[in-house]
């Protein structure tokens, strides 16, 4: 006898049977239920969802003969169920799209719809990759779609829309078909490898889930595929040995001497993927979703639903996340995939990959503007992140200390306040304010304060006015809540409640809001973000010059 299959042998045969789809697997049960089938519907996702399953289960509800009306659980045993299985039942029709794409085809399939079915309730016409009709079928389908007979129902599929003309979108209830979860194909391939009494081992269900991309049908086309290896219990070395998948352990290996900052070991373990037979792109990819794990671990924890790994595969994606800060692994991402697309159109992809890992290694960990600010206005840095020379750091006016002299005390007296009447007074006191700041809410809130001042306080609202230049720091003060921070912590420092307001000023005024609809063109905005005072800091501190700038809109 013929081998099936998988795909074919375990394709879902009633709309419960469907994975991943249940939205719209309840909706078409409620159609039938109420009686409300629509005469035309467009199935539209990408390969392998089930699709054509679907059209082909609401065609044997519809005819199912085991009942005087539709049913919402066809029989699938009856004479019109069995051959709707097999693409042979003479009252639905399974037309390729590809190869019947002519004016005549279509012509030829209007003729026959006036007839009514052999022995069922409808006529029943699949058209699969519709999109691939030319424009003059189209045409020719409008008419029948728009006034079709009782007794015709459409069911179209594609996997690209856009294709698909709007006067024919606009007479079918469209239904998007979604990716399947990777948890959900791998409860389904476990559940075929246990009733083909084949013996596995758990790590190879999820990543051959995770190479599925979404599509069932290929996550049991390559469940086949590993099934005809002959080795038994299936493993996730025979995935990296006989489907190209990458090694976990190399590409962990990889991520950690990125992490480690070890310029050696990420060449030699990027060389160690090469060697086992992976392409630059794959390599670029597999970081891709690693590293997006690893972000995922540093925002949600490794319990997190949005990963997809086995309990080993969350631990250690944990341990390796501390080596990283959420803005390198975001930087590393979209790096990477820019660097994806010039590496296929690259004559020397290796030393493209292996010069963005360098860079990746070397630049070690990444810095929020704000912490890295107030680090180099104190002269200190974290160990093994920046190097600062130790200099001192002039912003304005404000002189900032050496790095070996002594912090100043922070005082927080309430007997020498001054009066709240006197915006002198607050002006006078400022430094001690900053110093406050700096103990409770942290050295970046207080880098960002340095070069604003106290300029007028009316009916207990506090106005603090940055220089024209510190446009910036002003726009980060307003964010994140540090609003809020600093208000309550100035009323309790001066023992009432007070209100706070953030301007600029331009020649000792405030700045009047930018005219509406007025862009910057690029080269204001540079000089605009270069002569800003905290990245004149930074670029100080740093011995650093701006190589590029990139508009994140």
């Amino acid at each position: 006898m013929a081998y099936t299959v998988l795909a074919r042998k375990y394709r879902s045969q009633t709309f419960d049977d469907v994975i991943g789809q249940n939205p719209i697997s309840q909706t078409l049960k409620n159609a039938i239920k109420t009686g409300k089938v629509a005469h035309a519907y467009l199935f539209v996702g990408t390969r392998g969802v089930g699709k054509t399953t679907m059209a082909r289960i609401m065609a044997k509800s519809l005819n199912c003969l085991a009942g005087d009306a539709p049913t919402i659980e066809p029989c699938c045993k009856c004479e019109s169920c069995v051959a709707i299985n097999l693409g042979e039942d003479i009252d639905v029709l399974e037309i390729d799209g590809a190869s019947n794409n002519g004016v005549e085809e279509v012509r030829k399939l209007r003729e026959n719809a006036i007839y009514r079915p052999a022995r069922a309730r409808f006529k029943i016409y699949i058209i699969d990759e519709v999109h691939m009709l030319s424009s003059g079928a189209f045409n020719a389908l409008l008419k029948i779609l728009e006034e079709p007979p009782s007794h015709v129902k459409f069911i179209f599929a594609t996997t690209e829309p856009n294709k698909v003309i709007p006067t024919i979108q606009s007479r079918c209830q469209r239904f998007d078909f979604n990716n399947i979860n990777p948890n959900l194909i791998a409860g389904q391939l476990k559940s075929i490898l246990e009733q083909e009494k084949i013996k596995y081992k758990e790590d190879l269900v999820l990543p051959l889930a995770k190479m599925a991309n979404g599509s069932m049908r290929d996550g049991l086309s390559l469940l086949d595929r590993v099934i005809s290896i002959g080795v038994e219990p299936l493993t996730a070395g025979l995935l990296e040995e006989f489907l190209g998948c990458p090694n976990s352990e190399k590409i962990y290996n990889l991520i950690a001497k990125i992490g480690d900052s070890d310029a050696a070991g990420t060449l030699v373990a990027a060389d160690d993927l090469i060697t086992a037979g992976l392409g630059e792109v794959q390599i670029t990819d597999s970081l891709v979703e690693y590293m997006r794990d690893l972000m995922v671990v540093k925002s949600a924890g490794t319990e997190s639903e949005l990963l997809v790994l086995t309990a080993e595969q969350r631990k250690q994606a944990g341990r390796l996340a501390e080596k990283f800060d959420i803005a390198a692994l975001v930087y590393n991402i979209t790096t990477l995939e820019r660097l994806r697309w010039a590496i296929k159109n690259s004559d020397t992809p290796r030393a493209l990959l292996d010069a963005s890992l360098l860079r990746f290694a070397l630049s070690e960990h990444f810095l929020n503007v704000d912490e890295l600010l107030s680090q180099l206005k104190t002269g200190t840095a974290r160990q093994g992140v920046v190097p600062i020379k130790k200099k001192q750091i002039a912003d304005h006016n404000t002189a900032v200390a050496p790095v070996d002299a002594p912090a100043a005390p922070v005082t927080d007296k309430k007997t020498d306040l001054p009066g709240l009447n006197d915006i002198q007074g607050i002006k006078n006191d400022w430094q001690n304010v900053l110093q406050i700041i700096t103990a409770k809410l942290g050295k970046g809130t207080a880098g960002l304060l340095i070069s604003a001042e106290p300029s007028r306080l009316e009916a207990g609202l506090l106005t603090i006015t940055f220089p024209a230049s510190a446009e910036v720091r002003k726009k980060m003060c307003e964010s994140n809540g540090r609003t809020a921070q600093i208000q309550s912590l100035l009323s309790e420092h001066y023992g009432t409640d007070l209100r706070l307001k953030f301007e600029t000023a331009v020649n000792g005024e405030a700045q009047a809001a930018p005219a509406v609809g007025r862009s910057k063109t690029t080269g204001q905005k540079r000089a605009e973000l270069i002569n800003d005072p905290a990245v004149k800091t930074i670029l100080m501190g740093l011995d650093a010059t701006v190589t590029g700038v990139e508009d994140d809109q």
